[in-house]
């Protein structure tokens, strides 16, 4: 079924709202959602936001805390979550590192204890559009196998980067470092939708196509050693700077029985600031979209390009949800709206 931009926000909305989510954190943890599907990508949309609402009514999300930061150093923050939203901590560490780079020129955020974050490009676009660089990376459950291997070993790490630019069209690449997220995985289960050869495997080790089979299996690292050798870096690096476990112990991104406890940095570089500048990294991105295209129905495209393009298809036409999720979801609207009514004041 097709759903407006503004019902699925408001929605979300409500539902974070009367499971105790402050009004402004409610509107940016729905945006958040919301904004995956605009862009195309449900794995990380609404579907997500009945296990988060679990999260909270069992206590391992705190639908209040914004986090606890201090300064590690003139250029690292670290931020302790207290097991808050994702997205609430993570722009309250941005809005931290965004007033210090252009002292220091480089700032970073380390953070850990929150929940899971969405899509990065959210959060380097918010970074772009100040004109610095944004670059974050997360860590995860143990999902990937190594190359050459069958079994879980590594997390999916994403990794995300955005450049600004003059005409507001940013570069901004989000990549998990596995062939696909885990998200996408329990997506097409939901939906029956078989999944592409060689994407995964299943508990036993061997390659399927059956998405279902695929959650108790392992998704294999894009780009076979060069994936693996990214994601693996990923992985120490975000252990090492955030102190957050290795993937085999990490939990809480994909359930609703552990605390959460992956890691998340943010990085801000900033730039020389001028005009100058952003307008040649504009020029050469478009020179780069002129080049010549294997596919004349097809032109050369920008990383970043076709979500802008299916964001704005989606705010004008609306986008496909799974109505069997919006049933869900507007039922448990229901309930905790007549829950609330019947409690005594």
């Amino acid at each position: 079924m097709r759903v407006c931009e503004r019902d699925a926000q408001d929605l979300a909305v409500g539902l974070l709202r009367g499971y105790g989510v402050p009004e402004k954190s409610a509107q940016i943890q729905a945006g958040i959602l919301v904004e995956a599907e605009l862009r195309g990508h449900p794995s990380h949309g609404l579907q997500r936001l009945p296990r988060l609402l679990r999260r909270i009514e069992r206590g391992l999300a705190d639908p209040v805390s914004q986090g606890e930061f201090r300064w590690r150093s003139e250029g690292v923050l670290e931020g302790d979550g207290l097991r808050g939203l994702g997205p609430v901590v993570a722009f309250a560490a941005l809005d931290r590192l965004l007033e210090r780079v252009g002292r220091t020129g480089v700032a970073l955020a380390a953070v850990s204890n929150a929940q899971h974050l969405g899509m990065l490009a959210q959060y380097v676009e918010a970074i772009a559009s100040t004109g610095r660089i944004g670059i974050a990376m997360s860590s995860s459950e143990a999902l990937v196998h190594p190359h050459g291997g069958t079994s879980r070993v590594l997390g999916t790490n994403p990794i995300a980067i955005g450049v600004p630019s003059a005409d507001g069209a940013p570069f901004v690449v989000d990549l998990a470092t596995s062939e696909v997220s885990m998200g996408k995985i329990h997506h097409h289960a939901a939906i029956g939708r078989p999944l592409q050869p060689g994407w995964a495997t299943d508990a036993d080790g061997r390659p399927t196509t059956d998405a279902v089979r695929a959650r108790d299996g392992a998704i294999a690292p894009f780009g076979q050693a060069k994936g693996y050798a990214l994601g693996l870096a990923i992985e120490l690096i975000v252990a090492a700077v955030a102190g957050t476990p290795f993937a085999p112990s990490i939990r809480g991104t994909l359930d609703a029985e552990a605390v959460c406890n992956k890691g998340d940095i943010f990085l801000v570089l900033d730039t020389c600031g001028s005009t100058d500048l952003l307008r040649r990294i504009a020029d050469y991105l478009d020179f780069v979209r002129a080049a010549p295209s294997a596919d004349p129905e097809t032109p050369v495209s920008i990383p970043g390009d076709g979500a802008r393009r299916r964001r704005t298809q989606a705010a004008n036409a609306g986008f496909e949800v799974d109505p069997g999720l919006w049933a869900r979801l507007n039922d448990l609207s229901l309930h905790k709206n007549l829950s609330r009514r019947e409690t005594p004041s």
